[in-house]
Formats: C-alpha cells, sequence, structure tokens
C-alpha cells in the first residue's frame, strides 16, 4: 500500500511538472521568430488613412438639461435700459379731418407807399466841337431834364443810380465838307456810332440805343481823335446837339 501511494505521488509530481514547461513553452517565442512592435488602438485608423477608408461618423452627444426642472419663481423687473438709434422714417400717413378754424390774428403794420423810380435826362449843346489830338468827350451847355442831377454837366457824363434797361439818344448837325464821327460810350466802351461822310451839304444824323446798367455805370458821347478831320456843327441861335436817356425798366421791378 505504502509503495502503490509513493507511485501515485510521484506520478502527480510529474504531471505537473510536464504542464508548467508546456506553458512556458508557449508564451516564450523561440528564438528564430521577429519580435512584434506594441501597438496601440488606434493604428489601425492611421494605416487606413492613405487607403481612401472613411472610418464610421462618430455620433454627436448633445446634452439636454430639461429647464423646466430648474425653473425657479420670477425675479424683480430690471432697470430700463437706454434707448435705441431712431429708426428710418416711415411713410406718411393719411391726411386727418379739418380742424376747427382759428381766431382771427392782429393786424400787421402799414406797408410802405409803392414808389415808381424815375431816372431821366436830356441835355443840349449850342457851340460847335472840332477834333483834337486826343479822344474828348462831348460836353453839353443847356439842360432840358435832369432829375435828381444825375447827368453832369461839367463831364458831360450821365452817372446810373438806378440798375435797370435805360433808353439812350443823340442828335447831331453835321459840318460841310468835314467828316463826323462819334461814339455812345458806356464806361470805357464803344456801343454805337454815329457817321456821316464829308459832304458839300450839312445834315441832321441820329443815334439810339438801348443799354442794361448797373449802378455806376457811365454812358457819355465820344469825339473821334484828328487822325480823322471831323466836327460836329452848332450855333448860339438854335440848338442842333441833343443827348437824352431815361430808365425804361428798373431792376428791382
Amino acid at each position: 500500500f505504502v509503495l502503490f501511494v509513493f507511485g501515485a505521488a510521484m506520478f502527480a509530481l510529474l504531471l505537473l511538472l510536464l504542464l508548467s514547461f508546456t506553458t512556458l513553452a508557449t508564451l516564450v517565442p523561440p528564438p528564430s521568430a521577429p519580435l512584434q512592435p506594441c501597438r496601440q488602438c488606434c493604428d489601425d485608423l492611421e494605416l487606413l488613412e492613405g487607403s481612401g477608408f472613411q472610418p464610421p461618423p462618430v455620433p454627436e452627444v448633445r446634452t439636454y438639461i430639461n429647464m423646466t426642472i430648474l425653473k425657479g419663481d420670477r425675479g424683480d423687473r430690471g432697470d430700463r435700459g437706454t434707448p435705441g438709434k431712431r429708426g428710418p422714417e416711415g411713410p406718411a400717413g393719411s391726411p386727418g379731418p379739418a380742424g376747427t378754424k382759428g381766431s382771427k390774428g392782429p393786424a400787421g403794420p402799414p406797408g410802405d407807399s409803392c414808389k415808381l423810380q424815375h431816372s431821366a435826362f436830356s441835355v443840349g449843346r449850342r457851340k460847335s466841337l472840332h477834333s483834337l489830338e486826343a479822344y474828348q468827350a462831348l460836353v453839353f451847355d443847356t439842360v432840358f431834364v435832369n432829375l435828381e442831377q444825375q447827368f453832369d454837366m461839367f463831364k458831360g457824363r450821365f452817372a446810373c443810380r438806378l440798375p435797370g434797361v435805360y433808353f439812350f439818344n443823340l442828335n447831331i448837325h453835321t459840318w460841310n465838307f468835314k467828316e463826323t464821327y462819334l461814339h455812345i460810350m458806356k464806361n470805357d466802351e464803344e456801343q454805337t456810332i454815329v457817321y456821316a461822310q464829308p459832304s458839300d451839304r450839312s445834315i441832321m444824323q441820329s443815334q439810339s440805343v438801348m443799354l442794361q446798367l448797373e449802378q455806376g455805370d457811365e454812358v457819355w458821347i465820344r469825339l473821334y481823335k484828328r487822325e480823322r478831320e471831323n466836327a460836329v456843327y452848332g450855333d448860339d441861335v438854335d440848338v442842333y446837339i441833343t443827348f437824352n436817356g431815361y430808365l425804361i425798366k428798373a431792376a428791382s421791378e
């Protein structure tokens, strides 16, 4: 019996050693097998990037909080905020009903009486005039009309005080066998000419013109210089030379 027990124990010990050796041989690779590198769980994804494989989309996870559970009591009303910018103007509304007639206002102050503006002159010359080496103004010695002394008898010039449209007229008597050559001037600019060729007969010549004048403009008659022998005739008995002008329409009207 003792031998049988000893034999069974030795058999069990031998079987245990055999199992231990088999397990160790399985865990330890043989020397000829290549070593495998360590790998991570995401290495397969990196290898699939160049192959065109698209991994399945990861589902989006959104957190939802039920506010009805967390809602508390209503708080106090806050302070009024600052007003915003004014918005665009809206379309005009329809007209409302007519209101009641108001009371009559007080009478205004009396207005100025209507004043008509006038400007006119008419002058003449009795003496004859011959040309000189330079231009010369035709000066007059007889006054028929000269409202507010606007025509300067010493200079032979009409000075405009009321801007507007004026009419002017010049009448002269030519001299036998002499040329007659004059200009109606506005400031220093020639406007119209009065001309007659030399002749054995003396005649009356006339010229008229309408001019737009501003305040300070001057209108006068200029006799041409001696480069052309010219003259106007006159005597002490009759008035052959006249110069007239008057306002037609004031600029303020």
